[in-house]
């Protein structure tokens, strides 16, 4: 079943960011508005064409017609800020001022917080050949991480 709305990070062949919208991909529009990062709103054309599965599911890239597609997750905000307070806490462990009882808690509620975050980050569709990224949809199982092969195939024109 496909989600209410589905998001799109949507970039040109050469792979330029253009700009995001938002699409109903059960109404499958062929003509959408892109709001472009400095606020001006472009005009953008999808195909729609043998892009979803019976069950919903994107298949192939509705920005070029590519069938190639990954999963990717969605960075989240806090996680480098996560590293940087592990390293610093590796360092006071280190140099052992980690035997103070504030110091390991903070170590072990930054450790639980990064890991229930990761746990819930949605993950996205991206394409191969352009770029373009969708999300808020489900994700058939057949899309996995990134594949330098694939990658590789896709560049060659296959």
């Amino acid at each position: 079943m496909l989600a209410a709305r589905m998001q799109i990070r949507l970039r040109d062949l050469e792979r330029r960011p253009v700009g995001t919208a938002e699409v109903d991909a059960a109404a499958r529009p062929p003509r959408i508005e892109v709001r472009a990062a400095d606020g001006s709103v472009r005009e953008a054309f999808l195909d729609w064409e043998q892009a979803l599965d019976d069950s919903g599911c994107l298949r192939a890239c509705v920005a070029c017609r590519c069938p190639e597609l990954f999963r990717r997750r969605t960075p989240i905000w806090f996680t480098p800020f996560a590293l940087v307070l592990a390293a610093a806490g590796l360092v006071a462990a280190l140099t052992g001022h980690s035997s103070d009882p504030l110091v390991l808690a903070t170590l072990v509620a930054l450790v639980v917080i990064d890991v229930a975050v990761l746990a819930f980050v949605r993950a996205r569709l991206v394409c191969y050949r352009c770029g373009t990224a969708y999300s808020g949809m489900p994700i058939a199982r057949q899309h996995r991480r990134w594949d330098a092969r694939a990658a590789a195939r896709v560049a060659a024109g296959g």
